[in-house]
Order: C-alpha cells, then structure tokens, then sequence
C-alpha cells in the first residue's frame, strides 16, 4: 500500500514538473547565422550593410567605398589603407631599392562639416581646378624646405552641400646627410626622390578622379518587403 501511494505522489510530482517546465516558446529569437532576427510582433528586421570595404578591381587596383560619409575611390591596391570615423588614409610605400631620401607619402581624405578651406600658406606652388564628372574641384600645391627637410603637398577639395571632402598627398624627403650620401649619391637621391614623389602624385590625382558619391543604404522590414 505504501509503495502504491509513493509511486501515486512520484508520477504527480513529474507532472507538475512537466506543465512548470514543459518548454513554452519564447517571445523572441535570434538565428544563430546572425542573417535574421524575428521580434516579439513576428517581423523579421534585416541587418544593417556593412558602413565600409574593399573591393578588388584588378590585379593592381581597388576600390574603398564608404556609405556612412558617402564616397568612394579606386587607389593602387599595394597602398596600405588605414580608417577613422570622418577619414581615411592610404600609406604608399617607398621602393627601398633605390637611393633616395623620401620618408613619407600619404594620402588622406576627409569628410569635414563647413565649407572647404585650403589651409593659409604664404608660398602657393600652384592652383587649379579639375574636373571629375559633373564635379568640380579646387586644387593647390605647395613645397617648401624646413632645416634640410622638403616638403610637399598637393590638395583637392569638393563642396557637397554643407560637407567638405578634402584630399591630400603629403610628402617628406630627409636631408641627405641624415642618409650618410655625399657626392653623386646626392644628386642620384634627389633625381628619385623627384621621380617618386612624381609617381605617387599622378596616382593620387588618378584617385581623385575617380571619386564616386555612395547613396546611404536604408534597412528594409522584411514583413514589407515584396515577396
């Protein structure tokens, strides 16, 4: 008797167990693919496009395309891109193999709020206009020599509405004593330096050229979307 009331409370226990825990459904899931997510009221949102990224055109060139400032450009694919929140810079290396004394060529791009304004300088190499499409853009160079050091910079700018997209190529090349160079090796150094500085600006001035407006992508409801 007392062994049929023990197994009588041991089979209503496990009922009760099994209505407390019987695994109702949840409001709210998540797919493990990270592809979708359905909310409490059964839509399912599709996930933002990634902001940025690169896409290879060739086995020489890229494309960097930001939708968040709203640009894109192709540049030389062994330029080494580096990402900020309002910028983007590209670091071109330098041929090591050759006698010079360049020690920097970087270009940058920046999304500014406000009109577009080229820094004051005193000395202006030379200004210009350039046309990229239905677009025109405002161009400066400059070159000066600070205690044995050259420098060198070349800038587009591109009103668009209240923004302003700033491009810059800056070059440094070092005094020639730093290198330990004397004699002909200088005058071999100042011939490449020239020639690289030449290079990256026709690469860079290619950049600008192609410059791209990129349209924000909005986020779809897929319950909305057309089947």
């Amino acid at each position: 008797m007392k062994k049929s009331i023990v197994a009588i409370v041991l089979i209503i226990i496990a009922i009760v167990l099994i209505v407390i825990y019987g695994g109702a459904p949840s409001d709210q899931s998540t797919s493990t693919t990270g592809i979708s997510t359905t909310t409490t009221t059964g839509g399912t949102v599709s996930p933002s496009a990634p902001v940025s990224g690169t896409t290879k055109v060739s086995s020489q060139t890229s494309e960097y395309h930001n939708a968040e400032l709203g640009f894109s450009v192709k540049y030389p694919t062994v330029w080494e891109k580096t990402e900020n929140s309002m910028s983007v810079s590209f670091i071109i290396p330098i041929d090591k193999a050759q006698v010079s004394t360049v020690a920097k060529l970087q270009v940058d791009v920046n999304v500014i709020s406000g009109k577009c304004a080229f820094p004051p300088v005193t000395t202006v190499k030379d200004r210009g206009t350039l046309k990229v499409g239905s677009q025109t853009l405002n161009t400066i160079s400059m070159s000066n020599t600070v205690q044995g050091r050259g420098y060198f910079n070349r800038m587009y700018s591109l009103q668009k509405d209240s923004i302003c997209y700033m491009f810059a190529l800056s070059s440094i090349t070092l005094d020639p004593a730093t290198k330990g160079l004397t004699g002909s090796n200088i005058t071999q150094a100042q011939n490449n330096n020239k020639a690289l500085i030449n290079s990256a600006d026709v690469a860079f001035t290619d950049m600008v050229k192609s410059f791209g407006f990129v349209a924000i992508p909005q986020g779809i409801d897929e319950t909305k979307a057309p089947k």
